[in-house]
């Protein structure tokens, strides 16, 4: 295990929110004995304050980023000691962390607890203060050489889990750190030698779904036992294509697939897993290549992600598309690249926006409904021979020449930091607000999985 940490001069990494921090059970400290109080204050009712509290913290949290609405709450907070008391409210902690933070689910004992654990954890993003780990299983159960190859990775706010070549899923801890179990699919007759790839995960503290390049979609509960799963889906790889990519929500799996024309998107309703969508012509370009994946490593072909929980958008190497869910493949908007084309493995999206990078490098975050343009900045040179991105609400990350460089999106593309530990040739990527991991190969073809966790104390 190793750490990184840097911080401000005078050592206060939270930018701004311990100097106000209460020290003795209160949210924020007393207002100056020195500043005039004002008799009006004392009979504006608390509904009204909570509502201008807040108002004001998003205010600051859109006009620059999130970790500028705790300085502007401890302003509010200093007028009188009205105004402070409103601050023991746990209902407007739960409206501040939902309204900054985007928090519908409480992680912690209090909703104040939540909104500043949000807060410093968006704070250390910015001043490069994580753990980082590599995470252990045990290789010894692989069937062939190049099974222990990771496909991709998936977090939730408990669990990493990890897909690898040969069809199998490892779950971590991400608490403990510990590989905790290994879910297989059933056995089934190939279709070339990586048909049984994990090709997508969708998961939730409580159930795990994989599909895999032939099609095939599985469900595991995450507090079952063993590796059992159960078919939820049989795919039809003649009829199909293969699986691509793979993601979902609340309400929807969403698969991206290649080799058939005019069968791109695939849309399941999860909670009766019937197919309720099967078109489109995104990969139509890329049907030759969908077939050549499934006998040998290539290039990644397509992403696809869920965007605000309807809405899903996916990358091929010229054309961006975002898709409605709820209107069953309707499309919104797409965004093409004609001259350099795009790099598909530098692609990702947020419940907002994506990122897009062409093959010079060029980065540019944009609104997946709108097409509005966020930020814009430039990656490595060695981009133009490998990359892997991703986003998490904040920030972009891009992993080129075995470097991880951080750009904060909110704040115009400004670039932050690269993270000290060198991981070599990513195979897979992925970020949410407290964590970053990588799974990268080696010569023994055995992937490393690299956790960053950014919420440590």
């Amino acid at each position: 295990m190793s750490s990184s940490s840097s911080a401000s001069d005078n050592g206060d990494s939270s930018g701004g929110l311990s100097s106000v921090a209460g020290r003795s059970g209160g949210v924020f400290e007393a207002p100056s004995p020195s500043r005039p109080r004002h008799s009006a204050n004392d009979v504006w009712p608390e509904p009204f304050l909570e509502s201008l509290a807040v108002q004001v913290a998003v205010d600051a949290s859109l006009s620059t980023s999130p970790v500028d609405a705790a300085p502007a709450l401890a302003n509010v907070f200093r007028v009188c000691t009205m105004w402070q008391a409103v601050s023991r409210s746990d209902h407007l902690w739960q409206l501040l962390s939902h309204q900054v933070w985007a928090r519908t689910r409480l992680m912690h004992d209090t909703w104040r607890d939540e909104f500043i654990y949000r807060h410093r954890t968006a704070r250390n993003f910015q001043t490069r203060s994580y753990v980082h780990v590599t995470l252990n299983f045990d290789p010894s159960d692989m069937d062939e050489p190049d099974s222990l190859s990771c496909r991709c990775l998936r977090l939730s706010d408990l669990y990493l889990a990890a897909g690898f070549a040969d069809g199998t899923v490892r779950l971590f801890h991400l608490n403990s750190r510990l590989h905790v179990r290994t879910l297989r699919p059933p056995p089934r007759d190939r279709f070339g030698r990586f048909s049984r790839a994990v090709s997508g995960i969708v998961i939730s503290d409580s159930r795990l779904v994989f599909a895999t390049m032939d099609g095939d979609i599985h469900v595991a509960e995450i507090n079952g036992v063993g590796s059992h799963t159960r078919t939820a889906f049989v795919g039809d790889i003649v009829n199909d294509g293969a699986l691509v990519d793979f993601t979902g929500c609340g309400r929807y799996w969403v698969g991206l697939f290649a080799g058939v024309p005019g069968r791109a998107f695939h849309i399941w309703d999860c909670i009766n897993e019937e197919t309720t969508f099967v078109g489109g012509s995104l990969t139509d370009p890329e049907a030759v290549m969908g077939w050549h994946t499934l006998t040998e490593l290539t290039m990644s072909l397509g992403r696809l992600r869920i965007s605000g929980g309807e809405t899903a958008v996916a990358c091929t190497r010229w054309r961006i598309t975002v898709i409605d869910l709820r209107n069953q493949g309707v499309i919104i908007a797409e965004d093409e690249e004609q001259r350099r084309g795009l790099i598909v493995t530098g692609f990702d999206a947020n419940d907002q926006a994506y990122v897009r990078m062409d093959s010079r490098g060029n980065a540019i975050v944009r609104r997946v409904r709108t097409q509005e343009t966020v930020c814009e900045f430039r990656v490595s040179r060695a981009a133009q021979r490998r990359v892997m991105g991703c986003v998490n609400r904040l920030h972009a990350l891009m992993c080129a020449g075995g470097v991880m460089r951080v750009w904060d999106v909110q704040r115009g593309g400004e670039y932050l930091y690269s993270l000290r530990e060198r991981v070599g040739e990513v195979d897979a990527i992925v970020a949410n607000d407290r964590h970053v991991a990588v799974a990268s190969s080696s010569s023994t073809a055995v992937s490393t999985i690299h956790l960053w966790d950014f919420g440590a104390p």
